[in-house]
């Protein structure tokens, strides 16, 4: 098969590089997938490496999937493409008799019921949020390859803001590895750190996996973490058959404890490796590329490696949308009537997606979609295999498939029929909970015609077994809807149409990253992630209130400054008499620096503020965390508290003129603030 004619010069470079280290820079929409799997195909049938003997290894079971039927298209079915921790499980649950001995342990599906009871006994609050956070600490601190004793060193050298203090925190890790192996129970960073040590620490085991798995190919290099590195050098031995493809500016989950600095670094590791670019944006129009470049070009301190400046391919389209609402009810409205416009116009449902920072924006734009009349899914919300509809429908085919004889008619044919003892019916209902149902059988019908036009042998029998694979990788067909998802959960994804919503001050960037240069670069990367889900339609909005008739307080994202068009009404001088760029209040220099911004004069310009006002106010917030439970810093961070102990406000639209202090500060603490202002001038 002639792969090349499908490539451009840089793909067609990566694809056929030699065996041996390949570094591959693709920026988001440069085809990256095209190359990975082509790559695959290519030193497959080319002799250079059997099928079984490439382990190909992403971070989400839908870009696992996805990978798998590209090769299966290629004709390449024995190779494997799966997540670290699939390809970690497998590895494990078929050494374990031989490392361990006995049954295999339990594997948890969350942690949570373990933390809780390590919280408990070491007295610390087991509220949802709280073991959440701890959850959170716990899987970072795995992740970095920090054991309890070390976590207390490691977060002081990170700067890491933690739900308890960090000695309470190494406890309840302390007790909780303790519990787990009381219950014979392994979590999911278990899997990579037991799979690791078993190839580290047997030679006959490593021994027999290198023996199988001969060729290495990592997607999404810029995400692993110390561990999943660890876990990729027991994997290759002294072998270096190793392709890599990432981005570095697309790096957005440093908090989990993931870093690009191995894929940065790949060329001092391997210094005979082979480092091609792919810049060739394939996915968005040239005005959707236009705009990601100004975003990502706007970021400080960008390593060499990152600095893919990214060339739109695709025919010119509309350009982007900026809108500006009085709050966030508007804002949601405003969002659904336009979705109602594009599906109008052609645009299919599922095609759209309502993109936002925190979950908890999801909830204003279900309920706009639902009063529009619109579908919509939520991502993280119910898994699809876990549905009923989906479960029966899964018991019916799996049924069938074990009969002797395979059923007559075409493999989408044969499923419809089979679908149709569990609700599946020709036309679909008029909406509601039934419309639900059908949505989810029809999207198994749906990979059933997929399957038949890419497998060589689509039969029900492999077809069930696909589905088996992705029911274990939670890798879900489409429904059809508008989806609504976080920032995070959109990554690997794309629409036609893409909403970003709610990009104002401490949403985007959130407030907990405003005293941190490289957090506030992990948010920029975050839009950028954003705005290159977007193939054709980019809208990008803000609201200045949470609640209609609230105050029109709030900022639009520091992020967009330079993005919205100097004549667009947005554009404008919002109601706070502030410039759209910052400037310094000393020299009126426009400050660029996060630091600079939130206390509003350069850092070389001579500070005027008020030592004793500056004591008070943080006497106040530490009164204020005590009594509400919570680090200081949630409260106001230090520079939001020198910039009030230098402008000293007397108002409310003065004190929201600060940076660090929007609506929901302004309702919390606006009035203490004031009065501790009053009271100091007072007595001054």
């Amino acid at each position: 098969m002639d792969l090349a004619h499908d490539l451009d010069p840089e793909q067609r470079a990566a694809v056929t590089a030699p065996r041996g280290p390949v570094c591959v820079l693709a920026g988001a929409g440069t085809g990256k997938t095209r190359t990975i799997t082509y790559r695959i195909a290519h030193l497959v049938n080319s002799g250079h490496v059997s099928a079984s003997a490439v382990l190909a290894v992403t971070f989400t079971a839908r870009a696992a999937g996805e990978m798998r039927a590209r090769l299966r298209k290629l004709g390449v079915e024995g190779a494997q493409a799966l997540t670290f921790h699939a390809a970690a499980l497998r590895q494990l649950r078929y050494f374990w008799p031989r490392v361990v001995g006995g049954p295999p342990w339990q594997l948890l599906e969350s942690k949570l019921r373990l933390v809780g009871r390590a919280a408990h006994q070491v007295g610390v609050d087991t509220d949802a949020e709280m073991l959440r956070d701890l959850a959170g600490e716990l899987e970072w601190a795995k992740a970095s390859l920090i054991v309890p004793d070390e976590y207390p060193a490691a977060v002081t050298r990170s700067g890491r803001a933690t739900p308890e203090p960090p000695e309470r925190v190494a406890e309840v890790y302390r007790v909780y590895e303790k519990l787990k192996v009381e219950e014979r129970a392994l979590d999911f960073d278990d899997l990579l750190l037991q799979t690791t040590a078993a190839l580290e620490e047997n030679v006959d085991v490593a021994e027999e996996f290198r023996d199988r798995y001969r060729c290495f190919v990592v997607d999404e290099y810029q995400d692993v973490t110390p561990l999943q590195q660890r876990l990729l050098d027991a994997w290759l031995g002294d072998r270096d058959d190793l392709t890599v493809v990432g981005d570095a500016n697309q790096t957005i989950y440093s908090f989990g404890g993931a870093s690009p600095r191995h894929l940065l670094n790949f060329t001092r590791r391997y210094p005979h490796a082979q480092v091609i670019r792919l810049v060739r944006d394939y996915r968005s129009t040239p005005q959707v590329v236009a705009l990601a470049n100004k975003v990502i070009g706007a970021a400080r301190h960008r390593p060499p490696g990152s600095r893919l400046r990214l060339v739109g391919q695709r025919p010119d389209g509309p350009q982007p949308r900026f809108a500006e609402y009085d709050d966030e009810h508007a804002e949601a409205a405003a969002v659904a009537a336009r979705i109602r416009e594009l599906i109008e116009t052609g645009v299919p449902v599922n095609e759209i997606a309502v993109l936002f920072r925190v979950n908890a924006q999801s909830e204003a734009y279900e309920q706009a979609l639902s009063e529009a009349g619109i579908p919509y899914l939520v991502r993280g919300g119910e898994r699809f295999f876990a549905r009923t509809e989906v479960r029966e429908a899964m018991a019916v085919l799996r049924t069938a498939a074990a009969a002797e004889e395979e059923p007559a008619g075409t493999l989408p044919d044969v499923v419809r029929g089979l679908l149709a003892k569990v609700g599946l019916t020709s036309e679909p209902p008029a909406g509601g909970a039934s419309k639900q149902r059908w949505d989810s059988l029809m999207a198994l019908v749906e990979l059933a015609e997929e399957f038949a036009a890419d497998a060589a042998e689509p039969t029900l029998r492999r077809y069930v077994g696909e589905l088996e694979q992705r029911a274990a990788a939670q890798h879900a067909p489409t429904v059809h809807g508008v989806t609504l998802a976080s920032l995070h959960a959109a990554k690997g994804l794309e629409w036609d149409a893409v909403f970003l919503v709610g990009l104002c001050e401490g949403t985007l960037p959130i407030q907990h990253a405003d005293d941190d240069q490289a957090a506030i670069e992990e948010e920029r990367r975050l839009l950028y992630v954003g705005v290159t889900r977007a193939r054709e339609h980019l809208s990008l909005s803000w609201s200045l209130s949470r609640k209609p008739g609230g105050r029109r307080s709030r900022r639009r994202s520091r992020f967009l400054y330079g993005l919205v068009p100097e004549d667009h009404p947005a554009a404008r001088v919002a109601q706070r008499g502030r410039g759209e760029r910052p400037q310094c209040r000393v020299c009126a220099k426009v400050l660029t620096d996060v630091a600079d911004v939130k206390v509003g004069r350069c850092s070389s310009c001579p500070s005027n503020v008020d030592p004793e006002l500056l004591a008070a106010l943080k006497e106040w917030r530490s009164d204020k965390a005590r009594e509400l439970k919570v680090p200081a810093y949630v409260v106001f961070t230090d520079a939001t508290l020198m910039a009030i102990a230098e402008k000293q406000p007397t108002d409310d639209s003065e004190l929201v003129s600060i940076s660090g202090i929007g609506a929901t500060k302004l309702e919390r603490y606006g009035a203490d603030v004031l009065a501790a202002v009053r009271k100091h001038t007072a007595d001054a």
